[in-house]
């Protein structure tokens, strides 16, 4: 059992719904449990980092922060994004402090060694003394940069940082079935498609919120108006990933009321009034709807603090810009209706006398299932034998 842990009883969130109680106070407001969770959760699975979009070109390349690890998004020159710690491996200098196109290579601002966009160390600057660029003690095959293992689905950049997780194909082989229709080219709206919102919360916070549709009629009464709380139903797949449909998706159109997107292609009649809402545990939130899609990278700052990174995409690179930024501008509002929620839900969790809370066996579902997956993280960490 790892030595560092601050222990708090899983026992009843593995409950079955009808009687269990939801993570406890610590696992929202203690920053040694946000420790522990942070292994056993965000590092030992397959964790939402940024989109390909981006570094949308090759060479672009751009620093991020996770968990405190700096980590260096790039697209390589043949195309490929990567993740690689963002250091160099001479003295552990940050490499690039700020997105950038990479033109040749990538080079320490400390004693200059440089590095390919592909992470192979290539030039070592008077390492063997003045005048010297090698050194039989140096070998440059054993010391390029150090790749954090990822992967990539529906431009969502997934990072595994144990690099112990079982393939992401495995892990999400489900998810992907049930979207295979999906599996298509989409397209990045642009810098009129991508939002951020920095919000008081922990972040697990945000996806217990997106996992349930039973806030609708009080938290989002507009888009109650039409697709009501009785329109959607429960995805709760234990032990993979949850959320909520609707069987009535009403398209955005433009101002003459004609679509303003392209559908994407040749999708089964489910999606011709549905849509669907899932999150792919442990932190990125996912829309699939006929004519765009979106997806949402929660980037845990604190345990209190939750960067939610808004991302559109469509069917076609050719919709107008105009039409984008109206859809993105209602998106927004929809999810900025849901701050008081998450912010209010953390404050609440300073309550001492407050349980965890219950479930209601009929709505919270696809809440339970992810309070159940994490508290089943934590146990495997705590005991991984």
């Amino acid at each position: 059992m790892p030595k560092d842990i601050a222990q708090t009883d899983i026992a009843s969130v593995q409950r079955p719904v009808e009687t269990a109680n939801g993570l406890s106070n610590a696992h929202y407001i203690d920053p040694d449990v946000f420790a522990e969770e942070s292994n056993a959760v965000l590092k030992a699975n397959w964790a939402g980092l940024a989109v390909g979009a981006d570094v949308p070109a090759a060479g672009d390349a751009k620093p991020i922060e996770f968990l405190g690890i700096p980590l260096l998004l790039i697209r390589d020159k043949d195309g490929a994004v990567r993740v690689f710690e963002n250091i160099c491996r001479h003295r552990g200098m940050k490499l690039v402090s700020e997105p950038k196109k990479i033109e040749g290579a990538i080079r320490c601002p400390y004693h200059s060694w440089c590095y390919s966009t592909k992470g192979k160390l290539v030039s070592t600057p008077h390492v063997g003394g003045a005048g010297h660029n090698t050194h039989d003690a140096i070998v440059k095959e054993e010391l390029g940069l150090n790749e954090v293992r990822s992967h990539i689905w529906r431009d969502v950049v997934f990072i595994n940082i144990s690099g112990t997780a079982a393939p992401f194909e495995t892990v999400h082989a489900e998810l992907i079935q049930r979207w295979s229709e999906f599996d298509q080219p989409m397209f990045h709206g642009g810098t009129d498609s991508r939002f951020q919102l920095d919000v008081k919360t922990n972040y697990k916070l945000a996806v217990e919120n997106y996992c349930e549709s039973y806030h609708l009629p009080w938290v989002h009464p507009g888009l109650n108006s039409y697709s009501r709380l009785e329109d959607h139903y429960n995805i709760a797949e234990y032990g993979r990933y949850s959320g909520q449909g609707t069987l009535v998706y009403k398209q955005f159109t433009g101002d003459d009321g004609t679509p303003a997107f392209p559908d994407f292609s040749n999708l089964s009649g489910k999606w011709d009034e549905g849509a669907e809402y899932i999150t792919v545990y442990p932190n990125v939130l996912l829309g699939a709807q006929r004519d765009h899609a979106f997806a949402i990278v929660l980037e845990p700052k604190a345990h209190d603090r939750t960067v939610e990174h808004i991302h559109l995409y469509y069917a076609s690179d050719t919709t107008s810009q105009d039409s984008r930024a109206k859809n993105a501008d209602l998106w927004k509002e929809v999810f900025e209706e849901d701050i008081f929620v998450v912010e209010g839900m953390q404050a609440g969790r300073h309550a001492p006398n407050f349980d965890g809370g219950r479930f209601s066996p009929a709505m919270d579902g696809p809440t339970h299932c992810y309070h159940d997956w994490v508290a089943r993280q934590i146990a495997a960490y705590r005991d991984p034998d």
